[in-house]
């Protein structure tokens, strides 16, 4: 999880390999538009979607030293809405 000041990215990475296995952020067209955590939502719903195709059901959260408020809840809030766990 990373957030900048325009935008929100995830990512779910296999650590003992090293390789990204799906990612989502605000970047991409089909997110959706309105506002900051509104698109942090669909950026959780996205995330949930692609790792669920993968197969996986529970990851580590890791919201990289961010404060658990705002976007990051929001990314978090709707991943797990949508089936992920953590």
């Amino acid at each position: 999880m990373f957030r900048s000041l325009q935008h929100t990215y995830a990512q779910v990475i296999d650590d003992a390999r090293g390789v990204t296995l799906a990612a989502a952020s605000t970047l991409e067209a089909d997110i959706g538009g309105g506002s900051r955590r509104e698109q942090a939502s669909g950026v959780g719903r996205a995330i949930a979607e692609r790792a669920k195709a993968l197969k996986l059901s529970q990851v580590v959260f890791d919201r990289g030293g961010f404060a658990y408020a705002g976007r990051v809840k929001a990314v978090a809030d709707a991943a797990r809405a949508d089936g992920l766990e953590f």
